[in-house]
């Protein structure tokens, strides 16, 4: 009997391989979803994942003086869009939910119809992007809600080694999240990663010191086409070295290049955290649109997960 992407998730000697990506635009019919839907999937045949990971894209001014590269456009419900996928795929799916927007009262609605309506079990909550702002309900205390709640849900959370390299202490939130509800942690995409090699050296050290077992922490990638993508991977937040700024920009093909520089990254992460018995996985995305992008991150799938899978078969002979 094949094994559920929970069970995948919680077992650390198994991979872990996602896909992930944003529903389409507001306003999209029903007959238009399900033809996005199956082109994604069409695009999907070839290869072998455990599921995929539907995103809750927010407006997040409110993160950045900087103006938006791209213009924020709202989508369809996620959970709509989680449901159709996974009835299309026969996968299972990972729904991301921002919960700032909500009372505690509408929150709690939204999880029994997230449950009720759309079936959904696999939830990644999201605070809201920045202190100020009209925050309605917390993140702390929409992981309380769902403890309370009389139905039941696999939980996830998100990770950021930005947010370590500044602060110090992700590895620390890690471990709270956990006492409240995550089973695993979902990266922001990494171009940066000594960050995420600090993050999860911290992580491992700290669990250890407490006597807990490390979480499993999915490590997101993507492809990077240009100066455009580029300029909205660092407006969202992600880090990216000058060398690496310049090697892709001056690259006589910037999109091949990232995928070699996403390579070389998770090379350099499974080496350096290979003893530190924290379990990774694999989340691709792409950031754009553009049919390139989307096309390259299928070929970046391929690569980082032939990468992951002989990294797991070495372990296991050890």
């Amino acid at each position: 009997m094949a094994l559920s992407l929970q069970d995948k998730i919680q077992d650390p000697n198994q991979g872990v391989y996602l896909i992930g990506t944003t529903p389409p635009k507001q306003g999209t019919d029903r007959a238009q979803l399900e033809t996005i839907a199956n082109k994604l999937l069409a695009r999907l045949h070839e290869i072998e994942y455990d599921g995929v990971v539907i995103y809750d894209i927010q407006d997040e001014s409110s993160r950045t003086q900087a103006p938006r590269p791209f213009p924020f456009k709202h989508t369809v419900d996620p959970c709509e869009y989680s449901q159709l996928i996974r009835e299309l795929s026969q996968l299972d799916v990972i729904t991301y939910k921002s919960v700032a927007q909500r009372d505690a009262s509408q929150f709690n609605e939204w999880l029994s119809d997230t449950k009720d309506k759309f079936g959904l079990d696999n939830l990644v909550l999201v605070g809201s992007p920045s202190s100020t702002g009209d925050i309605r309900l917390s993140l702390p205390d929409a992981y309380k809600a769902l403890a309370a709640h009389q139905e039941s849900f696999f939980l996830g959370g998100v990770t950021i080694a930005e947010r370590h390299a500044s602060k110090k202490n992700e590895q620390q939130r890690l471990i709270e999240k956990t006492a409240q509800g995550c089973e695993f942690f979902i990266s922001q995409a990494v171009y940066n990663p000594q960050e995420t090699i600090d993050l999860i050296t911290s992580y491992a050290r700290t669990c250890k010191q407490q006597g807990d077992t490390p979480k499993r922490i999915i490590l997101t990638f993507t492809p990077c086409g240009g100066q455009k993508t580029l300029e909205f991977m660092e407006w969202l937040g992600i880090s990216v070295p000058d060398a690496t700024k310049w090697r892709m920009l001056d690259s006589q093909n910037p999109l091949s290049e990232s995928i070699r520089i996403c390579r070389e990254n998770l090379d350099l992460i499974l080496q350096s955290c290979a003893r530190l018995n924290v379990p990774l996985g694999l989340n691709i995305e792409s950031l754009t649109n553009r049919k390139e992008e989307i096309d390259a991150s299928i070929n970046l799938y391929r690569l980082l997960k032939a990468t992951m899978e002989l990294n797991l078969a070495e372990k296991q002979i050890a």
